[in-house]
């Protein structure tokens, strides 16, 4: 990799990826009241709760620390907390991550937060960070964030069968998609595009 991978800063069209951190637990309650993200059994958004916010931002610090992780705050200009997101899985040694974890409050879902945030840690991960692989994983029964997915333009790997479990422990198929550093600069001018539209 070109550069460590330590906490950053991204910024573009009024959002601001920042280092999640604990000072983010009552942001992170808000966003996900907002629409009741916690009720969905395929997503990884903690309970609206202090302790089961508390608990994922330690889980997610403890795999930073690791080296395996590196989770951020989504952050609007006037500084409301709009949900988060992370790479996870990063592996130097190719070097590869995935992006994930990642929820929206309810209501900035379908706007220019979610392009806007792909765009920043694509770019982040393939121009700063060199890496060659992005990994984009989901549910089978998300078929939102599947559709999310395929619009960036990203590769549809397959399906890994009986793969993890849901909140209510049925058994989860996991849809795997990737983006390599050599598809990166079509995908980019696809999302600026759209970005500027």
């Amino acid at each position: 990799m070109r550069e460590a991978l330590t906490p950053s800063v991204l910024t573009a069209h009024g959002i601001q990826l920042e280092p999640l951190a604990l000072t983010h637990a009552d942001g992170l309650i808000d966003a996900s009241r907002d629409g009741a993200l916690a009720t969905l059994n395929f997503t990884s958004v903690p309970e609206a709760n202090p302790a089961d916010v508390r608990a994922y931002i330690e889980a997610a610090l403890a795999g930073q620390h690791a080296g395996t992780m590196l989770p951020f705050a989504v952050v609007d200009a006037a500084g409301r907390v709009l949900g988060s997101t992370r790479y996870y899985e990063i592996d130097s040694s190719v070097p590869t991550l995935a992006i994930g974890y990642t929820y929206y409050r309810a209501s900035v879902q379908r706007s220019h937060v979610n392009t806007t945030c792909k765009r920043l840690l694509l770019g982040h991960a393939f121009e700063t960070l060199g890496m060659r692989t992005v990994y984009l994983h989901t549910s089978h029964a998300n078929l939102r964030s599947q559709a999310a997915i395929e619009r960036l333009g990203a590769h549809k790997d397959g399906v890994l069968r009986q793969h993890k479990r849901h909140k209510d422990g049925s058994l989860r198929d996991t849809v795997c998609y990737s983006i390599i550093d050599a598809e990166w600069p079509a995908i980019r001018e696809k999302l600026d595009a759209r970005l500027a539209r």
